[in-house]
């Protein structure tokens, strides 16, 4: 299985509404529950309105469209990387899993994947 790094910063983001979010931008993931307004986007198009932002993140992607009835797939990732003591904040979309951890623990996600077989692109 292949993993896409990619080479943005993100912020996990609250925000009071979406008004100021532009859903043209590259990775931008919404979500919104009876509590909150929740935004995982570049750093760089972290909206004004955010009331709480966590940054530093980095990200990587399972490449290509997966199979919705496929199981287990985000699961052998986070155990391998739990195991290593690496904390993780997944988002999946209809196509794919995309795993964000802290810039400090990047590189070694990504060096546990490729040893663990996985290849790294």
């Amino acid at each position: 299985m292949k993993i896409k790094r990619l080479d943005n910063m993100f912020s996990i983001c609250k925000v009071n509404d979406f008004s100021q979010i532009d859903l043209n931008n590259e990775f931008c993931f919404t979500g919104r529950t009876e509590e909150e307004y929740s935004l995982v986007c570049q750093t760089c198009h972290v909206p004004r309105n955010t009331v709480e932002r966590d940054d530093g993140w980095r990200a990587f992607r399972i490449e290509g469209v997966l199979d919705l009835s496929l199981i287990g797939i985000l699961s052998q990732i986070t155990t391998l990387l739990a195991g290593h003591n690496i904390g993780i904040f997944a988002i999946s979309t209809y196509n794919t899993d995309y795993i964000l951890t802290k810039e400090e623990n990047f590189k070694r996600a990504l060096d546990v994947l490729a040893f663990s077989g996985y290849s790294v692109v």
